[in-house]
C-alpha cells in the first residue's frame, strides 16, 4: 500500500468520527457524558460492543492463534455466553434499580466509603493500563504503516492518536463513543467478511468448498478434554464465565455503555444480542484463521514465527489494495473502539467516584470534567511513551499481566455483597483488596514449583477473588 492511499485511508476515518461527534453532542448538557440521558437504542448499543469487545490484540490474535489451538478459543466464548446470562439477568436490574452512573457506587451503599473508593481506584489503575497497552498495539500500527515513512517520532504518533481521540470524546462522552462504537464494528467485521471472500477468489472456491475446507481442517478442532492441558473445555469454559462477568459485568467501561438503554428491560435485550452477535463474530475470526492458513499453505507462503504476524502480512501483501484498506480500518477500529471508551470511562470514575461531581452544583462542574478527561488522556500518552521507552515486549506484557491481577477484588467484593448480607469493618476493606492480588501473583508466578508442575491460567482470576472473599469475611462486624 502507497503512504499516500494510507494517509488518505487514516485522514478520512478520523474525519468521519469528528462529524459523528460533533453530530452527537449537540443539545447535551452535563450528565449526558457520562450517561447519554439513558436513551441510546439498545440495538445500536448491542452491536457497537461487539467493536469494542473485540480489542485490536483479538482482531490480530485470534485467526494467527488457530494454528497453535486450533479453535479451543471458542470454548472460551461459550464461557463468555453464561457469563453474559449472569450479567443481565443479577447486574443490570441491580444497576438500574439503584440509577447509577457509576457501578462502584453500589459498593458505598453495600459496605461503606472506603470499599466504595477501593473499588474505584482498582478499575482506574486497571482501566489506565489496559487502556494505554491497547493504544500503544494501535500507535505502533500507525507507525509502521504510515510514520515511519517520513521519520516521524514515536511520541508524535502517540500524542497525534491520543489527541484525536480526545477530540471526538471530550464533549459527547459516553453517547458519542456509543455511535462510533457501531462505526468502529462495522469496518472491524467488514475487515474480517471481505478477507475471507478475496480467499475464497483466489483459491476459486464457492461457498460450498469454502464452508468444506473450514469443517474437514483439522484447526477446526473445538473440544480438548485432557485435564492437564491449558486448553481444557472445563477450565477455560469456567475461565469465559468468570472473566466476562468481572472484566464486563465489573467495569465501568462495559458497563456504562449497557446504562445508556432507556430502561432494565432494553438493557438486558441489548445484552442478550450483543452476546449472540459476540459469538458469531468469533466464528467469522476463527473460520478465518483456518483459512488464513490453508491459503499460505496452498500459496507455499512461509508461516511467521509469531502467528500474530500472519493476518497482517496476508492482508497487506497477497490479498489486495481492497484488503489491505479493510485490514488497516479493522485494526484502526478495534483498537480505539476500545481505548476512546476507556478514556470516558476513566474520566466517568474519577469524576464521580472520587471528585463526587454530578452531585456538587457548582458553576464549573463541566471545566473541572474536562480537566479530568485531559488528565487521563494525558497519562495514557505518558505511559505509552514509557512502554516504547522499555523497548522490552515481555515487560510491557508483565506490566499488563499484573493490572489484570486488580480486577479479583471486584470480583471478590461484588460477590460477597450479592451472596451475605453480612456488614464489615469497612475501614479494613483497601488492605484486603491490596493484599489479595499481591498473594494471587506470588502463587501465579511460583505455582509451577509449589504445586507439582501445575501452572494457573485464568483460573488465577478465581483465586484472587476468593482470596478477596475470605478477607472480608475476616472483617465482619459482630452483629448487636
Amino acid at each position: 500500500m502507497s503512504q499516500s492511499l494510507v494517509f488518505i485511508v487514516i485522514t478520512s476515518y478520523f474525519l468521519l468520527l469528528l462529524l459523528i461527534s460533533y453530530l452527537t453532542s449537540r443539545k447535551t448538557d452535563e450528565l449526558t457524558f457520562y450517561t447519554a440521558n439513558r436513551q441510546s437504542p439498545w440495538y445500536l448499543v448491542a452491536f457497537g460492543m461487539v467493536g469494542a469487545s473485540l480489542s485490536g490484540v483479538t482482531f490480530i490474535s485470534v485467526p494467527g492463534e488457530v494454528g497453535n489451538s486450533s479453535w479451543n478459543y471458542l470454548q472460551f466464548v461459550m464461557g463468555n455466553m453464561v457469563g453474559y446470562a449472569v450479567i443481565a439477568i443479577i447486574l443490570i436490574p441491580l444497576f438500574y434499580k439503584l440509577r447509577l452512573i457509576s457501578i462502584y457506587e453500589y459498593l458505598k451503599s453495600r459496605f461503606g466509603p472506603k470499599a466504595y473508593v477501593s473499588g474505584s481506584v482498582i478499575f482506574l489503575v486497571s482501566q489506565t493500563i489496559g487502556a494505554s497497552f491497547r493504544l500503544f498495539l494501535a500507535a505502533t500500527v500507525l507507525q509502521i504503516a504510515f510514520f515511519d515513512a517520513f521519520n516521524i517520532p514515536f511520541f508524535v504518533t502517540v500524542f497525534t492518536t491520543a489527541l484525536l481521540i480526545w477530540l471526538y470524546t471530550y464533549k459527547g462522552g459516553i453517547k458519542t463513543i456509543v455511535w462510533t462504537d457501531t462505526l468502529q464494528t462495522t469496518f472491524l467485521l467488514l475487515a474480517v467478511i471481505i478477507s475471507i471472500i478475496i480467499i475464497s477468489q483466489q483459491l476459486e472456491l464457492n461457498a460450498g468448498e469454502l464452508f468444506g475446507v473450514i469443517k474437514e481442517n483439522p484447526l477446526s478442532t473445538v473440544f480438548e478434554w485432557d485435564p492437564l492441558s491449558s486448553k481444557n473445555f472445563f477450565k477455560m469454559f469456567l475461565a469465559g464465565v468468570f472473566i466476562t462477568i468481572t472484566m464486563n459485568g465489573l467495569d465501568q467501561n462495559v458497563m456504562q455503555k449497557n446504562l445508556t438503554c432507556k430502561n432494565q428491560k432494553e438493557a438486558q435485550k441489548n445484552i442478550f444480542w450483543f452476546s449472540v452477535s459476540f459469538f458469531i463474530s468469533n466464528l467469522f475470526f476463527l473460520s478465518l484463521g483456518v483459512l488464513l492458513y490453508y491459503f499460505a499453505t496452498k500459496n507455499g507462503i512461509s508461516i511467521p514465527e509469531s502467528t500474530d504476524e500472519l493476518y497482517p502480512i496476508l492482508a497487506l501483501n497477497h490479498f489486495g489494495v481492497l484488503a489491505g484498506v479493510t485490514f488497516l480500518l479493522g485494526i484502526i477500529a478495534a483498537a480505539f473502539s476500545s481505548a476512546d471508551s476507556a478514556l470516558t470511562a476513566l474520566t466517568t470514575s474519577f469524576c464521580v467516584d472520587i471528585l463526587n461531581l454530578p452531585s456538587k452544583k457548582r458553576k464549573n462542574q463541566k471545566s473541572t470534567r474536562l480537566g479530568v478527561h485531559i488528565g487521563f488522556t494525558f497519562l495514557i500518552f505518558v505511559i505509552i511513551v514509557l512502554f516504547d521507552l522499555l523497548n522490552n515486549s515481555s515487560v510491557v506484557s508483565a506490566v499488563f499481566k499484573a493490572a489484570g491481577f486488580t480486577y479479583g477484588p471486584l470480583l471478590g467484593l461484588f460477590a460477597f455483597g450479592l451472596t451475605t448480607n453480612l456488614k464489615v469493618k469497612d475501614q479494613w476493606v483497601p488492605w484486603v483488596c491490596i493484599a489479595a492480588p499481591i498473594i494471587s501473583y506470588i502463587l501465579d508466578s511460583y505455582s509451577s514449583a509449589w504445586f507439582g508442575g501445575y501452572q494457573f491460567g485464568f483460573e488465577i482470576l478465581l483465586v484472587n477473588g476468593a482470596l478477596t472473599f475470605l478477607g472480608l469475611l475476616l472483617l465482619v462486624r459482630k452483629q448487636k
